[in-house]
């Protein structure tokens, strides 16, 4: 065997290695997932969001693996934090984060979360919808592999995601995932009472891109053709139902 065949034999080892490693990730993170979603700390009402939500396909379409640096950016009560933190073994959250701050880190199993206080950010609330609007602001930790915000980016003014792209893009890694998923509003439909929960995926995509990310992919795994898009998302003839946007971007 002459060197460069050598060479190219250990290369080709090197890439399957790689390949199983990577594939025996993908399965500890399904399975820790499935695990999570099985736990007794989950309640009832919880769990019955399972069919609509679909966590591990979700989760799964954005790539997430367990050895991943992940941010999960307005937990509010959890949904997705007790599902994320028991796959996750390096897992912040930020925004919004008093309910998992004294009510989950003190279960067991969920003491390894990390929660950031974002720096120099002020929130405010106003206008005729009260949208959230935030200042420009930092995480103040780098190297996350992965950035993901569910259904929350319609309570922000268009300022408020702007600084919540950006603290995001300076968080993430080269080549970093940034996941977001929200309830659909019409293209370049007027904000109302009706739709001030939804948010337009155009702008959304376009507002992150000015950020600096690239779109990788998006999803239909959310799509709902019952919804017309013309009922306030709380409305009992949608709430469970709505029509949601799945996007994944990455820092270049």
């Amino acid at each position: 065997m002459n060197k460069l065949t050598k060479i190219a034999c250990l290369a080709l080892a090197q890439m399957l290695a790689l390949s199983v490693a990577h594939a025996q990730t993908d399965d500890s993170f399904g399975a820790r997932l499935d695990a999570a979603m099985k736990a007794d700390i989950r309640s009832e009402a919880e769990v019955a969001r399972d069919a609509n939500r679909k966590p591990q396909e979700t989760l799964t379409f954005m790539g997430l693996s367990s050895d991943m640096k992940v941010l999960e950016l307005i937990p509010s009560r959890g949904w997705y934090t007790k599902l994320l933190a028991p796959a996750i073994d390096d897992f912040h959250v930020a925004i919004g984060t008093t309910w998992v701050k004294e009510n989950l880190i003190s279960e067991p199993g969920f003491d390894h979360i990390k929660i950031l206080e974002p720096q120099n950010m002020t929130l405010s609330r106003g206008g005729e919808f009260g949208l959230n609007s935030v200042s420009e602001f930092s995480f103040g930790e780098a190297g996350f592999d992965a950035v993901l915000t569910f259904r929350n980016m319609h309570n922000f003014d268009e300022a408020g995601r702007r600084a919540i792209n950006k603290a995001a893009f300076d968080a993430l890694a080269s080549g970093g995932i940034y996941g977001v998923v929200d309830h659909t509003r019409r293209h370049m439909e007027p904000i109302s009472s009706e739709n001030r929960r939804r948010a337009d995926p155009v702008e959304i995509i376009k507002e992150a891109q000015d950020a600096g990310f690239l779109l990788h992919s998006y999803s239909n795994l959310h799509y709902k053709p019952v919804d017309d898009l013309t009922l306030e998302v709380g409305n009992d003839k949608v709430t469970g139902q709505t029509d949601r946007f799945t996007l994944v971007f990455r820092k270049p």
